[in-house]
Formats: C-alpha cells, sequence, structure tokens
C-alpha cells in the first residue's frame, strides 16, 4: 500500500468530529479540487510502502478501535482497502471511509461495522463533472455525505442535488479551506434546512494547517 501518514488525532470532520481516531492517509488521487489541502498526498513522492499487516499493526499501536481511511482517494488502492477492512472488522475495529463521489467502495464498507462518508464535489472544485450521483442515492442513514462549499454557486448547487436525488445519509455543510464558516451557517437557518449539519474543519481551528493531527 502506497501511504501517505498514519497518526492518532481527533475526528475532524462530519458526524464522528471530535472522537478520537487513528487516521490512515493513503497517497495518491484521480481528481484535482482547487482548494485541495492534503496535496501532499495527491502527487509527488512523499508516500512509504506498506503491506496491509504492517499497516494494521501500525494502527493497533495506538490502542483505538476507531480508524479512519482518506487519502488522496483511498478507492484507487480498492484491492488493498479491501483486505485491511476485512483484517481491522476482524480485529473489531470501526472504520470510517472517506472518498469522493466516483468510485464505488467495495462489499466490505457497507457492512454494519463501516461507515461511508462520500464528498459531493461542488463547481468551485472544479471536479464536479467527475461524480457519479446515483452513488449518492446508496449511501445509508449511517453514512454522511459532504459538500465542501466556498460560495454561493456551490451553496445553491448543494440545495439542488438535494431536492434531485433522494438520499438518506446523513447532510454535512463544510466551508472549503480556506473560506467562512459563518455565512454558510446563517444561510441554513434562514433557508430553514432542518436536517442539514454545517461543520467546520476541528482540527484545523484547534492546530492550524499541519499534518498528523
Amino acid at each position: 500500500m502506497k501511504i501517505s501518514e498514519i497518526f492518532f488525532s481527533l475526528q475532524g470532520e462530519g458526524i464522528e468530529i471530535g472522537l478520537p481516531t487513528v487516521f490512515v492517509r493513503l497517497f495518491a488521487c484521480d481528481l484535482r479540487c482547487t482548494w485541495c489541502d492534503t496535496m501532499y498526498a495527491v502527487e509527488g513522492s512523499d508516500f512509504k510502502d506498506y503491506t496491509v499487516l504492517e499497516v494494521v499493526n501500525e494502527i493497533e499501536k495506538h490502542d483505538c478501535k476507531r480508524v479512519c481511511i482518506t487519502g488522496g482517494e483511498p478507492l484507487l488502492q480498492i484491492k488493498d482497502v479491501e483486505e485491511l477492512a476485512f483484517d481491522l472488522i476482524d480485529k473489531d475495529h470501526t472504520i470510517l471511509l472517506e472518498t469522493s463521489g466516483h468510485k464505488m467502495p467495495p462489499p466490505i464498507l457497507w457492512t454494519e461495522n463501516s461507515t461511508i462518508s462520500m464528498d459531493c464535489k461542488c463547481p468551485s472544485s472544479s471536479m464536479q463533472d467527475r461524480m457519479d450521483f446515483d452513488l449518492f442515492t446508496r449511501l445509508r442513514p449511517k453514512d454522511q455525505l459532504k459538500f465542501v462549499i466556498q460560495d454561493d454557486i456551490d451553496y445553491e448547487y448543494a440545495i439542488g442535488i438535494l431536492n434531485r436525488y433522494d438520499i438518506k445519509a446523513n447532510i454535512i455543510f463544510q466551508p472549503a479551506y480556506g473560506s467562512k464558516l459563518g455565512w454558510i451557517a446563517e444561510k441554513v437557518i434562514s433557508d430553514k434546512l432542518e436536517d442539514i449539519r454545517v461543520l467546520p474543519q476541528l482540527h484545523k481551528i484547534i492546530w492550524g494547517d499541519k499534518r498528523g493531527v
């Protein structure tokens, strides 16, 4: 497996925000979002090669059963991710997969011990045309669909997607890296969108723009 980093921190995004978690950040991504804040895990050569067993051993050093598999785009290494998920679940870990809405997660990540966090890329990312919108309708009530929002165009785009598709997952509105949160909160309140969570990137608030957190 090509691994960018493995670390123990607090979950900074989504419905598990604030919970202690072991992060496994896989290297490489086939998207190029304009506001990406983890480019070190997207391109270049800043990674190490691990076997799946070595990754499991690194995770277990942290004595935490909650694991987030993230990237980059982890599903570019889908066979290794699938094997890792089987091993972790067999050892009573729970998994949160962070992935974009353009690749189907393997069956093991649709089981009870796994949660899928899927991104719907909005226009400010320049990647909105890469999305597979049917994937969003497959998400379960325990899963989450995250919209990273930079401006009014993104906001209206997200509302349009939610009106167009039958989505059962938790809905997250999160500001793009470097953008403000308050105006999104005010619009959600003004528009009375009762089923949308407006959430920050907690790790950026606590530690700033740094790796390993």
